[in-house]
């Protein structure tokens, strides 16, 4: 018998009202009505999938439906707030094809909205909103499932109520009709010999996740939730995407501490540093999107469900990465039902965004699914002579070919061309005082890269706690980069030297994933075992030139006279031909990498669970310089460990605990040929999580980490690395999301951070690492109306705040410190959305990152307006 707790009579309607209601939504059904005993609610049963929400039609309503076969052993609470109707179905999880939420909008007359979505790990939020007034439920208990029976107030007001005969029991009371109808609602009351099929109601409204995600797959490669994750992870969902308007995965990770703005080689490429180091990983859906650990390619969000960012190594899953941690890009998947979504956004500085979102299926039997993600983007800049341009088409398929078995094929093509941007110099310990539109290059200066992704995802269930996955990806990427560079300025007289690349690069990666998840008991001890191993290969090829007397003093640079920061003049020779160049790099990195993973998330109790895990890893690396017609090699092997602790003394609360290492071949090259030695990192952290409600989380996490053997851009040969020696990092991070009240939702994050060189040869123990700020905050938060005539009308208001920053490795300048305010106004009704964003409302000056030094200072965009108008169907 299925468990209900909480305030049953706040949406009572008169006693004979509610048994017509109750007789209109069990007849011709086998349906029980819900009833509580205080034995049933002493007890605790486990965790219940629902695997399918469903509204159909009623004479008098609807009914909602939550899917389940063991829909007896739930748990709900009710309530009401308003016009809504809260219960809160405890000990379950939703487990849909479509995602984490369900959504309809206006189901019929009287009520607004329903959503029914995972408020925690165990609980289910069934969320039913009257237009005017309350609604009225019946909760009974189904061979479908669950049921919803909802019934708006402003129907039962018309309807006459009848005296019904006593009932027996609490079932009789449930299924008999009145014994002695004498009104024209008796045709109504008696069931036909044949009942009237009852027609479904597609969904096609918006998938609404929220701000607060409970699980998240990054950090272990199994469906666990984040309570119970002894490592800080953070999830930046599309409802955030959307809200923000985000275009560049870069303003999207603002809104997680301990993330920073990295060399973004121009602002043609996405690169983060996170926790104080440099040239973060980025995957998506768990392959490397990148030959090295900067990234070459710009992501386009079109495809973008959510990004989780797990802070901290992360070898021990993903073989070569950087210790402060990873950015996965969660891409989305297709949808059974219908689904068309066509947006448009324009903004400030010609900016305009056409894309489409199609999904549903291409069969009867919904075995064969569907989407389609395009985006078309053409932009200027408040920069001087600064545009790009941008093409992404994504279509991916979903092939359910048994009962356990499921195929999907991830395909995509990005291609992208920007101008290749630096920015501005530096003087002195700050920043040049000069427009900040001003463009140090030549207007010819670009970066165009075409990419294309092919991989697929092949998972099969032997029952519900062995399962088997093989993945693979392909990935190739192809840039052509012709820039001018500055070299060095002279103070006095404004005059700043230049020199001329021109680049070209080519990788492939060819990656297979194969795991082995197994849930087992031990006696008491629960266990989910995950096993597995990967292979990749990754080659990269390309060269880099310059003209012949480039690095020649003695000769006037014939290619790339200087240009004056106070007066640019541009175009003053024509840009050379690749002939007059000479070769400064010409080589082909090859990189075979093997690792073999094994992991235990071991339950001791409901409340200590553990993680340990380990991972061997075996890299060789092979450079062909075809300059000199040399080969180098070298192999690696190593092993990465992983343990935690979570200790959840309180159902809200869970404390953690970890140590982990870190494993990175270094791919930078010295000027000399050489290969630089493997990174290793350690890291020691612990946290505490809180779920301050059921849709509200907070993270607070204290770590230090220490990396040896650091790569970097030779300052002197930029198309060389060298090597720093030691860094550690130590700090403090929050970050909460969620809503706090209905229609109010916040994400937030401040991190305090100092991150240092320890050990050097090049530069002094104790500088701090550039673009990382000793402070960080931000905080974004949206509130919606949720009744009225005004219902759908929303509010959005932000604030960044950075703290000032040294700009190079030799300390010698600085970035001031800065607060930038966003804010948003929408509109939601039925199927369509319209907003207008504003990024930098108060016009504020400030500089977002130096990405290699004195000469690329990189300004931060003035007052930006987009608006934007969506509908779907």
């Amino acid at each position: 018998m299925l468990l209900v707790s909480g305030l049953a009579g706040v949406l009572a309607i008169d006693a004979a009202l509610a048994e017509e209601v109750k007789t209109k939504l069990v007849q011709g059904q086998d349906r029980q009505k819900v009833i509580a005993t205080p034995t049933q609610l002493a007890q605790t049963p486990a965790v219940v999938q629902i695997t399918g929400v469903e509204v159909n039609s009623t004479d008098l309503g609807i009914e909602l439906i939550l899917q389940s076969a063991n829909s007896e052993k739930l748990e709900v609470v009710e309530g009401s707030e308003g016009n809504s109707f809260i219960a809160d179905v405890k000990n379950a999880q939703l487990r849909l094809p479509s995602g984490a939420t369900f959504n309809q909008d206006k189901p019929v007359s009287g009520i607004a909205n329903i959503t029914v979505t995972n408020s925690d790990a165990n609980t289910i939020r069934v969320t039913v909103n009257g237009e005017n007034t309350p609604p009225q439920i019946e909760l009974f208990d189904g061979e479908e499932g669950l049921i919803f029976g909802v019934v708006p107030t402003t129907n039962t007001a018309q309807t006459p109520p009848t005296t019904p005969s006593e009932p027996n029991t609490e079932s009789e009371e449930a299924q008999t009709p009145p014994a002695k109808p004498n009104t024209e609602l008796e045709e109504a009351q008696i069931p036909p010999t044949e009942p009237e099929e009852i027609p479904e109601i597609l969904v096609t409204g918006r998938q609404d996740d929220g701000y607060n995600i409970p699980d998240a797959s990054t950090a272990t490669r199994t469906d666990t939730p984040i309570r119970d994750i002894p490592q800080s992870i953070q999830v930046v969902p599309q409802q955030v995407l959307e809200d923000r308007q985000i275009t560049r995965l870069e303003a999207a990770l603002q809104n997680v501490s301990g993330v920073f703005s990295g060399n973004n080689f121009g602002g043609t490429v996405d690169n983060f540093n996170i926790r104080g180091f440099a040239d973060a990983t980025t995957l998506r859906d768990g392959f490397k999107d990148s030959f090295t650990e900067s990234g070459l390619i710009l992501r386009d969000p079109a495809n973008i469900e959510q990004v989780e960012v797990l802070k901290g190594p992360a070898s021990v899953l993903y073989g070569n990465v950087e210790p402060g941690g990873i950015v996965n890009v969660v891409t989305k998947k297709p949808l059974a039902d219908p689904f068309y979504n066509l947006n448009l956004a324009i903004g400030t500085y010609n900016f305009y965004r056409p894309s489409i979102d199609l999904s549903g299926s291409l069969t009867p039997d919904k075995e064969l699914l569907y989407r389609l993600n395009v985006a078309y983007e053409n932009a200027g800049s408040f920069r001087d002579f600064v545009n790009s341009e941008r093409v992404f088409v994504a279509p991916v398929f979903s092939w359910q070919i048994g009962e356990q078995t499921n195929l999907s094929i991830d395909t995509s093509y990005l291609y992208d061309r920007r101008t290749f941007d630096r920015g501005i110099v530096a003087i002195g310990e700050g920043v040049a005082d000069i427009p900040r539109e001003y463009f140090l290059g030549e207007p010819g200066d670009f970066r165009q890269s075409e990419q294309t992704n092919i991989s697929y995802n092949l998972e099969h269930r032997f029952n519900d706690n062995l399962k088997i996955r093989n993945a693979f990806q392909y990935l190739q990427n192809n840039e052509t980069v012709k820039n001018t560079n500055a070299l060095e300025l002279n103070e006095e007289t404004g005059e700043l030297s230049r020199d001329y690349f021109d680049n070209a690069n080519a990788f492939k990666i060819y990656a297979m994933q194969t795991e082995l998840t197994n849930k087992f008991n031990t006696g008491s001890v629960e266990h989910q075992l995950l096993v597995g191993f990967d292979l990749q290969r990754s080659t990269l090829e390309g060269f880099f030139k310059t003209p012949s007397d480039a690095f020649d003093t003695s000769i006037e640079d014939r290619f790339t006279p200087s240009i004056n920061i106070y007066d640019p003049i541009y175009n003053q020779r024509p840009r050379p031909d690749r002939s007059e160049l000479i070769f400064l790099r010409d080589d082909k990195t090859t990189v075979n990498l093997l690792g073999i993973f094994l992991q235990d998330q071991i339950a001791i109790t409901d409340n200590l669970k553990f993680l340990i895990s380990g991972r061997f890893d075996s890299v060789t690396q092979e450079v062909d310089d075809k300059l000199n017609e040399s080969e180098t090699s070298q192999s690696n092997d190593a092993f990465s460990p992983r343990i935690g602790i979570v200790y959840q003394p309180i159902e809200p609360v869970s404390l953690y605990a970890s140590y982990s290492r870190s494993f990175a071949p270094n791919s930078g090259i010295r000027a000399d040929g050489s290969l630089l030695e493997p990174t290793r990192g350690t890291q020691y952290e612990v946290g505490v999580r809180t779920q301050l409600n059921e849709r509200f989380t907070a993270t607070l996490a204290a770590y230090q980490i220490t990396k040896t053997n650091i790569s970097t851009t030779d300052p002197v040969e930029e198309a060389f690395s060298i090597a720093i020696g030691e860094q550690r990092s130590q700090g403090i991070e929050l970050d909460v999301a969620g809503e706090i009240l209905p229609g109010l939702n916040v994400i937030a994050a401040y991190s305090n951070t100092n991150a240092e060189i320890t050990e050097s040869n090049d530069f002094p123990v104790g500088n701090k690492i550039p673009n990382v700020p000793r402070n960080q905050a931000s905080l974004w938060t949206t509130y919606e109306l949720q009744n009225g005539d005004l219902h759908g009308l929303g509010f959005g208001l932000g604030f960044y705040y950075v703290d000032s920053r040294l700009g190079d490795l030799d300390n010698s300048f600085q970035l001031p410190s800065y607060v930038r305010t966003d804010a948003a106004i929408f509109y939601r009704r039925d199927n369509w959305r319209t907003a207008i964003n504003v990024q930098n409302l108060f016009d504020v000056g400030y500089f977002a990152t130096s990405e290699i030094g004195r000469n690329t200072v990189v300004p931060g965009a003035p007052l930006t307006v987009v608006g934007s108008f969506s509908i779907e169907f």
